[in-house]
């Protein structure tokens, strides 16, 4: 299991929280020595095209440079994730901004370029797989993601929603049974449904369950490629040991 990982993401470039300073350190602080890390580079305009409108690329360019150099790099990081899982290493891309609230030609909820939907775009424009899986379990619907990928044959969106702990579990776990075949899975990881974070449902050990159920279905469908990319998480005292329970589950 690697996690693909870049000191300048902790650089702040945005007033809002998923840019606050010691969120990347609080998780770094708990997985580090467990994991190998690994560098990203930058992603490219091309790269973001894959995705996203030029006029969205030049008004965030314009409006909010940081945001835009943090960005190619999460993007960059997401891509990294994808092609290592792809060549089966089970990859987490552990970068900010987040992205699954992008959409071609717009954006909110603290994300700039959609990392995730990128990422499964070169694997498609490369040739490496024909059909991919993506499961969003932040406490936030992707509306980016899902509007990228609309009406897609190609591309599964899943959301799983609940009004218990219990419920989610289990509607989690009935998307991946319904899933089909598919070449590659993904997890777009917010850790905001945790009983200490805004959603206030999933204990710790829920995110490692989620991390085998993933495991298990990739060893099943899809030789074991798997990877996931940080979203939402926003309680600094938990979201470390959040992201552990996960990663320790998806290894």
């Amino acid at each position: 299991m690697r996690v693909i990982y870049h000191k300048k993401y902790t650089g702040v470039y945005a007033h809002d929280p998923a840019a606050e300073p010691g969120r990347m350190e609080a998780i770094c602080g708990t997985i580090e020595g467990a994991y190998e890390f690994v560098e990203p580079t930058a992603a490219t305009d091309e790269d973001l095209k894959l995705c996203h409108t030029d006029g969205h690329i030049q008004y965030v360019k314009q409006h909010n440079p940081s945001a835009y150099n943090m960005g190619i790099l999460a993007v960059g990081g997401a891509i990294k994730a994808a092609e290592l899982a792809h060549d089966g290493e089970p990859t987490f891309g552990l970068v900010r901004p987040p992205g699954h609230h992008a959409s071609p030609n717009s954006c909110w909820g603290f994300c700039y370029f959609n990392n995730m939907a990128i990422s499964i775009k070169r694997l498609f424009k490369e040739g490496r797989i024909k059909r991919a899986v993506i499961l969003d379990i932040d406490l936030h619907y992707g509306d980016g993601t899902a509007n990228i990928f609309k009406g897609s044959r190609e591309v599964s969106y899943f959301h799983p929603e609940g009004y218990s702990r219990g419920e989610f579990m289990k509607r989690l776990s009935r998307d991946l049974e319904t899933a089909g075949s598919y070449d590659i899975i993904a997890i777009s990881a917010g850790f905001d449904r945790h009983e200490s974070d805004w959603g206030g449902m999933l204990e710790t050990e829920d995110y490692r369950r989620i991390g085998e159920l993933v495991k298990t279905h990739s060893l099943q469908n899809c030789n074991a490629r798997r990877y996931g990319l940080l979203e939402g998480g926003y309680n600094h005292d938990v979201l470390g040991k959040n992201v552990r329970a996960l990663l320790d589950g998806l290894k």
